[in-house]
Order: C-alpha cells, then sequence, then structure tokens
C-alpha cells in the first residue's frame, strides 16, 4: 500500500484535498469519484512528482464553437435525438481535441446516471455558471430545446459584441505598434549616427537635439533595464489589479475616463441585460440569476450595484430601485427595468434594453475610432516628426551660417 495525496473539487465547486493509502493512483481516482470529488491531482506522498490528469489540462473553449454546438445540439433534441445519443454524434465530429475528450467525457456521465446539467458543470473551463443554470432549468421545466437556442443566441450576440469592440482597437493598437517601434529603431541605430556626425562640428548644438541625442544615449545604454522595468510594472499593476480594493478603484477610474467610461457602461449595460433577461426568461430564480449576472458584469462597480440589488431583492424590495441608487446605470435603463417588473414582462425589457445598448455600442465603438484617428495623426507627427526635426536643426544651422 502507497500513501497518496491528492487534491480536487467537491461536488459543490469548493477545493477539497486529503490523503489515502492505496495500491494505485488509479484506486484513488476511482475511489475520489464514488465521493463525488473531481480530482486535479494525485501524487505519491513523499515525492513532487504529480500525475496530471486528462482534464487538469483543459483549455478554455471557444465562444465559436461552444455556439455551433449549442445550436446543433438544441437542432437534435428539438428532433427528437436521445441526449445521450445527441452528445456521441457532436462529441465524435468535434474537431477540437480537448472539447471533443470534455464532450464524450460529459456522454459518460450522464449514461452513468447524472443529469446532464451536473455533468457540465465538472468542466467550468469549458461551460459557464450561466451555461449550467440554464440547462439545469431547461431539464426542470421540460424545455430543453429551447433553452439551448437561447443560450446559442446569447453566446452568439456575446461574440458579435466583443468582436466588434476588439475590431475597433487593431488600428490604434497597429499604430501605436509601429510608432514606438519606429522611435526605439531611431533612437538606437539612426540618430548614433548622427551624434557622430555632429561630434565633428565644433558648434553648441540647438536644445532639441541636445536632448535627442541624451535620450538615444540613454536608450543604448539602459534598454534592457527599461524593458525589465516596463515588465515590472505590468506585474505590479496586475498584481493590484487582482486586489479587491485595486480592482475597484481601476475600474472606478475607468468608467469615469472620457468617451471610454461611456463606452464601458454601455458595454456592462448591454451584458447584464441580456443575461438577466435569458436567465429570467428561462425560468432560472432571480436570486440566482442575479449572483451569476454580477460575475459577467465584466467591472466591480457594476458587479457591486447589482449584488446591492440581489439583496434588496431577497428582502423583498424591487430590482429597480437599488440600480437607482447606485448611479451606474442610465436612468432610462433603470425606468424600463421598473416597467418590466410592474408588467410582469421583465424578461422582454431587458430584451429590449440590451438590443438598444447594442446599437448604442456599435455608435459609440465608430465615435471612440473617430476620436483616435486624428489623435494618432498628431501623435505619430509630433514623436517622429519631432525626432526627425530634432536631428537636422544643425544642419539648418550650418547651412544658414555658410549662407549668411
Amino acid at each position: 500500500m502507497t500513501k497518496f495525496a491528492w487534491e480536487g473539487k467537491n461536488r459543490g465547486g469548493g477545493p477539497a484535498s486529503g490523503e489515502m493509502e492505496a495500491p494505485s493512483e488509479a484506486f484513488v481516482l476511482a475511489q475520489l469519484r464514488r465521493e463525488q470529488i473531481l480530482p486535479l491531482k494525485i501524487r505519491k506522498k513523499g515525492t513532487d512528482l504529480a500525475i496530471r490528469l486528462p482534464w487538469k489540462g483543459e483549455k478554455k473553449v471557444g465562444g465559436k464553437e461552444l455556439a455551433i454546438f449549442t445550436r446543433q445540439f438544441a437542432t437534435m433534441i428539438d428532433a427528437g435525438l436521445p441526449l445521450v445519443q445527441c452528445l456521441d454524434i457532436l462529441g465524435l465530429q468535434q474537431e477540437n481535441p480537448t472539447f471533443k475528450k470534455v464532450i464524450l467525457k460529459i456522454k459518460e456521465d450522464v449514461e452513468s446516471g447524472s443529469t446532464f446539467a451536473d455533468a457540465l458543470s465538472k468542466h467550468p473551463k469549458a461551460f459557464d455558471p450561466l451555461f449550467v443554470n440554464l440547462v439545469a432549468a431547461g431539464e426542470v421545466g421540460g424545455m430543453l430545446d429551447t433553452i439551448l437556442s437561447r443560450l446559442a443566441d446569447y453566446i452568439e450576440k456575446s461574440m458579435k459584441l466583443a468582436k466588434k469592440i476588439k475590431g475597433a482597437m487593431v488600428y490604434p493598437s497597429t499604430i501605436l505598434a509601429v510608432a514606438v517601434i519606429v522611435t526605439v529603431v531611431l533612437l538606437l541605430y539612426v540618430i548614433p549616427i548622427f551624434a557622430k556626425m555632429f561630434s565633428d562640428f565644433g558648434q553648441a548644438l540647438p536644445g532639441p537635439t541636445r536632448f535627442v541625442l541624451a535620450l538615444s544615449d540613454f536608450t543604448r545604454k539602459y534598454f534592457l533595464l527599461v524593458i525589465v522595468f516596463i515588465f515590472l510594472l505590468v506585474a505590479a499593476f496586475r498584481w493590484y489589479y487582482r486586489q479587491e480594493t485595486g480592482r475597484r478603484n481601476v475600474d472606478r477610474l475607468l468608467l469615469r475616463l472620457p468617451v471610454i467610461g461611456s463606452l464601458l457602461q454601455r458595454i456592462a449595460v448591454a451584458r447584464f441585460s441580456r443575461t438577466l433577461g435569458t436567465m429570467v426568461s428561462s425560468g432560472v430564480p432571480i436570486l440566482e440569476s442575479m449572483d451569476i449576472v454580477a460575475k459577467t458584469a465584466g467591472n466591480k462597480i457594476i458587479e457591486e450595484a447589482i449584488l446591492k440589488a440581489r439583496v434588496s431583492i431577497s428582502e423583498g424590495k424591487t430590482i429597480a430601485e437599488p440600480l437607482i441608487d447606485s448611479k451606474v446605470f442610465p436612468p432610462m435603463v433603470t425606468q424600463m427595468v421598473a416597467v418590466g417588473e410592474a408588467t410582469g414582462a421583465l424578461d422582454a425589457m431587458l430584451t429590449k434594453i440590451a438590443d438598444f445598448y447594442d446599437d448604442e455600442v456599435d455608435a459609440a465603438v465608430e465615435a471612440m475610432t473617430a476620436l483616435l484617428e486624428p489623435m494618432l495623426m498628431v501623435f505619430l507627427g509630433v514623436v517622429i516628426g519631432g525626432l526627425v526635426i530634432a536631428m537636422y536643426l544643425p544642419v539648418f544651422k550650418l547651412a544658414g551660417a555658410v549662407g549668411g
């Protein structure tokens, strides 16, 4: 018998760990499964070599793959195919090996007696809590095909929104990257050539030229240190942002920024409305829905406003009241939510809000792109043009002296 140490997750998703004497790691794995524990790592006691399990290395499934899987699944269920057969077909035709393994594992769990939602919950990197909770509601309500269709719509619209935002950032990011590369090349390789030439002038150089030469000299001497400093700065910011206070401060600042703040607010409102509307229309209890919606908000300030609304609902109040008090959600949104609650059509109202703010995000992205283009041109002109002019000032000065 050998002593093994193991780490994993219990049925509720919480961390679990312990030790077990067993003849092999396979015995430990089987025992943990019987105890409804999802093992993540098993190693022999006294050794540092961990036995990695197949799903430990699961990668996040792409949104496009998930949307196609969900849409095809809904079609098959609607056509009357059994759940296990649907999973078998979708698993075998899946091209992504990681996703294929996940689907076939879910099929095995369902065949063993697990509910579809419970089987999905064992793969959080592929299926988030929103997906699992909606599927659970669909299983209980006997409308799994309808729920899967709504999920596919939700995923596709979320992907469309993300694609718009990423597309808007490609152009400015490319321009900035080119500007940085050109500037570094000038400072490291081009300006030193001018420096050698200017050393034979025997005259005082203009102030801008001296500044650029000093900057070039500094960059050549300390280039690696500057790169290390930038990496440390980024690492420090990421650490700060992972802290509760840090994330709150940064997210509050982002919401207050001109143009960007308005865009982030509209994105958050669209995501909040779309997610909550999908869950409410699918029959997920409102308190559970608010918990999941808060986690998908993408901004700590908005997340806290949603959680306060959840507390308000648990105390018997409406959703709209705390949203109004938070000052984060626009008045139009809170008023439409209030009307939706009063008329019993909250899901329909939230869908209308989401559609409206999807269009608002489009307009905001276009406005931001239109504003960034001239700003980037000015930036390029000032930085690169300034470097070039600073290098030619002594030449102009010498030409003027000769001409005079």
